[in-house]
């Protein structure tokens, strides 16, 4: 996930912002009063918002998620909502930041499974979840083909960001984000889960 924060304000969002950036550039060792220092908080402060560095990290994944499934949320139509969608997602995991997010995770998953596990659930899973469920109700309505929500959602955000993830993680290319990317995903998916048409 892409660890992007808004501006932060209060302790809690500072907090936020400077693990991002402490994970991010440090990886999961990282000290907590290097992230308290980075905030500019006492290291009591960060304690008083979250319990431990592990309840930190999960709600820097959280809510880095967050933007990208309030696109789902609303009464847009199916094309409409699959290409917000589409761009929030790449956006947030092909940025630099979401890729050195990755890329920290995926080193210390051995080191840190259960780490690794609660990453995996609170990102890929929920957004995955959160996106199949939003396609079950599509396809319920009549404006998708049905089928199994969970393989189409698996199927649209594989499309979305596979190769040019690994292009960045691996050729180190950090012009990912072109803007036609995601309409020709969508339009492929779509055309692939299209209504089936009522024989005369």
């Amino acid at each position: 996930m892409s660890p992007e924060l808004d501006p932060p304000h209060g302790p809690r969002e500072r907090l936020l912002a400077a693990a991002c950036e402490a994970f991010r550039e440090e990886g999961y060792q990282v000290s907590i009063d290097r992230i308290a220092a980075r905030a500019q908080v006492a290291r009591q402060t960060l304690y008083n918002h979250f319990h431990s560095k592990d309840a930190l990290f999960g709600e820097v994944v959280r809510h880095s998620i967050q933007s990208v499934l309030v696109t789902l949320d609303g009464d847009g139509d199916v094309l409409a909502t699959l290409l917000a969608f589409g761009d929030a997602y790449r956006v947030r995991l092909l940025s630099p930041e979401g890729l050195a997010i990755f890329r920290t995770m995926v080193a210390e998953a051995p080191r840190f499974p259960e780490l690794a596990k609660q990453f995996f659930r609170q990102g890929p899973y929920t957004t995955r979840k959160r996106l199949a469920k939003y396609l079950a109700q599509a396809m319920e309505a009549g404006e998708l083909r049905k089928d199994d929500p969970d393989f189409a959602a698996e199927m649209l955000t594989a499309a979305l960001i596979d190769l040019d993830r690994l292009r960045g993680l691996i050729n180190l290319q950090t012009d990912l984000l072109k803007p036609t990317k995601t309409a020709q995903v969508v339009d492929c998916f779509l055309r692939a889960f299209a209504p089936e048409k009522d024989t005369p």
